[in-house]
């Protein structure tokens, strides 16, 4: 029996851009219409397990571009499979869900990291173009005693820690918050956790990017879970992320990465 036209159409991308893959390095530019076309392929498939299974061949092959592209253009993180998590969540989820996916935009946190180190990324997925970082993010004071690495993270309202997983960027506001007991105000961007069980009390707890005069250029300080960024940068790279960006805040933490929806459902 012949497969049908969109199930044929599906194959041949997977086939296409897993040959293309091969080819991607961070010195070629001109991906944009390739990743394009492979969310094309997949989110116009049916459900049925022919079609999830090429779905799932297609959104390995443009992980893997994402990585030839990414991997020598980002610092050592605190594990080798960071990137491949975000990369591979933000790609899932863009083919599940292509209406809430309405720009190209990532921003990828590796909380692994001390808050001394530079651990904050802003990626274009379409151009495989880093368009800033790494920069200081802060992590939630519920998430370490002091600075340094978190270890805790949580979903749960009143916590003040990080939430681990991946969002969709929702609209930008006007922030109003404290730092050292004085007001200040930045640009906020609410973010809808779409990690179920991990981050999707997000909205209702109030967890939101945003800029902060605690995150320097050589330390972060701590939010009450937000993934906050110095004020400057936030007034840039918050509106580009705003309204269809992503956001993927990522720990080696065993228990989120074998249960995360995002994760597992597109993993091999």
């Amino acid at each position: 029996m012949r497969a049908p036209k969109y199930l044929q159409n599906v194959l041949l991308g997977a086939s296409a851009l897993a040959v293309a893959g091969a080819y991607f390095t961070p010195e070629r530019q001109q991906t944009g219409p390739v990743l394009t076309a492979a969310v094309t392929f997949v989110s116009g498939t049916s459900r049925t397990p022919d079609s999830l299974a090429s779905s799932s061949n297609a959104v390995a092959a443009v992980t893997k571009a994402a990585l030839d592209a990414f991997t020598g253009a980002v610092r050592p993180l605190s594990r080798p499979q960071a990137l491949e998590n975000a990369f591979r969540s933000y790609f899932a989820y863009k083919t599940s869900h292509p209406d809430e996916v309405r720009k190209p935009y990532l921003y990828f946190v590796d909380y692994g990291l001390p808050n001394t180190t530079p651990r904050g990324y802003v990626f274009d997925m379409e151009s495989l173009k880093v368009v800033d970082g790494p920069f200081m993010v802060a992590h939630g004071r519920g998430s370490a005693e002091r600075g340094g690495i978190p270890t805790r993270f949580s979903n749960a309202s009143g916590s003040n820690a990080t939430s681990l997983g991946l969002y969709v960027a929702k609209a930008t506001y006007d922030f109003r918050g404290k730092s050292a007991g004085q007001a200040y105000r930045s640009i906020g961007l609410r973010l809808k956790g779409v990690s179920t069980g991990f981050n999707d009390n997000a909205l209702a707890r109030g967890v939101v990017a945003h800029g902060a005069p605690y995150v320097a250029p050589n330390r972060a300080g701590r939010s009450e879970g937000c993934p906050a960024m110095e004020p400057a940068r936030a007034k840039e790279l918050l509106p580009k992320l705003a309204d269809g960006g992503m956001v993927f805040l990522f720990a080696p933490d065993e228990n989120w990465m074998a249960r995360d929806p995002w994760i597992t459902a597109s993993a091999d």
